[in-house]
């Protein structure tokens, strides 16, 4: 990777370890449905003009063909699991949702030996049973410092990465025709479709805040839009195994932005159960392995 890889990582690690803390600024006000309705919105837009603008070629046939399966992708890939974040950031901290987000991998890899049929390795395996326990710690550990109740929006991001693991499957199976921009495009629009008209019916009492606005538009413009730009361009410049490295960056980010900004605790269990899940997600995907061969 070259410098300029290596600082696009870091810039993209931040900018998505971010998200988690305008989801915690923005859901309170807007309801998960609308924010997330919002998100989708404005980064479809931001990609559909980045196609115009830069003039990508786009094969009609293809899409008309594949429209049904797009939408699934949309669904399994954007909708759904947006809406189970924004649920779970109503009650879980940002940095812990931020390290949550990680066992996104383990689920792939899960999926990916159930339905297609890959080897698991007995590396993986330990890696699941790691990465489980580390989740573990951190509900343990958010249950003594917290009256309310973090099993089921945990659960609701174990669900959400679980979909990002199917959506990850399914498009390795039935849509790899398809350009990631267009295919990141498409699951915007595709979650707009649900969305927007599903949030009429779950509307704020009051006008969102001005803060609360501006962290829809970042985190559709900046967190959503323009990452996906930085995250194509490390997919060419510097390969998709670099690139999705980005994972274990994220949390770092998601604490560090919690804590500065929304005053949350980092406390040695949620240290602990991070470094668990991060090491059981390299152990899944075979990360160590990579690392000692180059």
């Amino acid at each position: 990777m070259t410098n300029k890889s290596y600082f696009e990582l870091i810039l993209l690690a931040a900018i998505w370890g971010a998200s988690f803390m305008f989801m915690r600024i923005g859901v309170p006000e807007f309801g998960p449905f609308l924010f997330m309705a919002a998100r989708t919105g404005i980064a479809a837009i931001f990609l559909i003009a980045l196609f115009y603008v830069g003039k990508h070629t786009v094969n009609w046939q293809l899409i008309k063909r594949d429209k049904t399966k797009l939408l699934v992708c949309g669904l399994l890939n954007t909708a759904i699991p947006f809406v189970l974040f924004g649920y779970a950031t109503l009650t879980l901290n940002a940095g812990m949702a931020s390290i949550l987000n990680a066992t996104t991998p383990m689920f792939g890899a899960l999926v990916a030996y159930f339905w297609l049929k890959e080897s698991l390795p007995k590396s993986s395996i330990l890696g699941l049973i790691i990465g489980f326990i580390g989740v573990y710690a951190l509900v343990y550990d958010s249950m003594q410092i917290t009256e309310q109740d973090v099993v089921l929006p945990t659960l609701a991001i174990m669900l959400a990465t679980l979909n990002y693991g199917v959506s990850a499957n399914y498009t390795k199976k039935y849509l790899g025709e398809h350009s990631p921009l267009l295919l990141a495009t498409a699951s915007q629009i595709a979650a707009s479709l649900v969305l927007i008209p599903l949030s009429l019916f779950f509307l704020p009492s009051q006008m969102p805040s001005f803060e609360a606005i501006n962290a829809a538009l970042i985190i559709g413009v900046v967190c959503t839009g323009f990452a996906y730009i930085l995250f194509f361009r490390l997919i060419v410049d510097a390969g998709p195994t670099n690139a999705i490295s980005v994972t274990y960056l994220i949390p770092a980010f998601g604490l560090m932005w919690g804590a500065a900004f929304l005053n949350e605790k980092v406390t040695s269990g949620v240290i602990l159960g991070c470094l668990l899940i991060l090491l059981g997600v390299g152990l899944t995907t075979g990360f160590f392995k990579r690392f000692k061969k180059s």
